[in-house]
């Protein structure tokens, strides 16, 4: 895009897929039923919540058992988009978070995270890890097998990163097209919303400055919202609602326009 910057053209950012990011863990005697509340969660990485038996979690599992175990938070060394959505959401939810450690590709995490480097790492990291939760782009969790909490959404319900309720937070709880195909959703809107939710965009120049080359972009980005979004959950990422499917096409038709 900088060459449309440089002709005084700003360039057009189009979503063309979302994704999720799942909180897992590592809890044998828990299995792969864990409620957690939005004060939970948040609690829990800011380093106030450090045992698996913590009250506030067995209140929101009635009847599972909890082991006496030190809660091991694993998080992202590396700079990452994934740490950048995963701590938008917290500061969204909690004035604590915003307070404290903040936002950002990379912060410092409190208490005794153990760091490893890139979503792989995390994922393998955990599954290793006994006691352990982390938060990672739920593709991979679901390729490594692992378990992925339920989580609590702004209208109060648990939900699971599936498809169908990544695509409905991605919606922003409404049918609207969008003013700002730009825009972060930090805390969703919706009964069936997943909380953590994040896109991919397409950045590109208002002009490739060769009409062949200009047209061959605007059909691979159109097959990517419409033909590709079919395949966006068989590879661990959330289809576009339609509202922002229709946005992003009627934005596509600026290129080169």
């Amino acid at each position: 895009a900088k060459a449309a910057e440089r002709a005084g053209r700003a360039p057009h950012q189009i979503p063309v897929t979302g994704g999720m990011i799942a909180v897992t863990y590592n809890v044998p005697a828990i299995g792969r039923t864990l409620n957690l509340p939005r004060d939970v969660y948040a609690d829990i990485f800011l380093g106030r919540i450090t045992r698996w038996d913590d009250p506030r979690i067995a209140a929101a599992n009635p009847g599972t058992p909890l082991p006496a175990k030190l809660i091991q938070v694993v998080a992202r060394q590396d700079g990452s988009g994934t740490t950048f959505a995963f701590t938008n959401h917290l500061a969204a939810i909690s004035a604590d978070w915003a307070a404290g450690p903040g936002v950002g590709n990379k912060i410092d995490w409190p208490g005794g995270a153990m760091l490893v480097r890139g979503n792989e790492g995390v994922s393998q990291r955990v599954k290793l890890t006994e006691g352990s939760i982390g938060y990672v782009e739920a593709g991979f969790a679901r390729r490594l097998n692992l378990p992925m909490a339920w989580l609590e959404n702004r209208a109060g319900g648990l939900v699971l990163p599936q498809a169908e309720t990544g695509s409905r937070a991605l919606a922003g709880g409404s049918d609207a097209v969008p003013d700002d195909l730009a825009i972060t959703i930090t805390d969703p809107e919706g009964s069936r919303s997943y909380p953590i939710v994040t896109f991919t965009w397409a950045l590109l120049d208002h002009d490739y400055n060769d009409p062949a080359k200009t047209q061959a972009v605007r059909d691979l980005v159109r097959w990517m919202l419409v033909d590709g979004q079919q395949q966006a959950a068989d590879m661990g990422y959330v289809p576009l609602p339609q509202n922002l499917v229709g946005a992003a096409l009627a934005e596509l038709d600026h290129v080169g326009g």
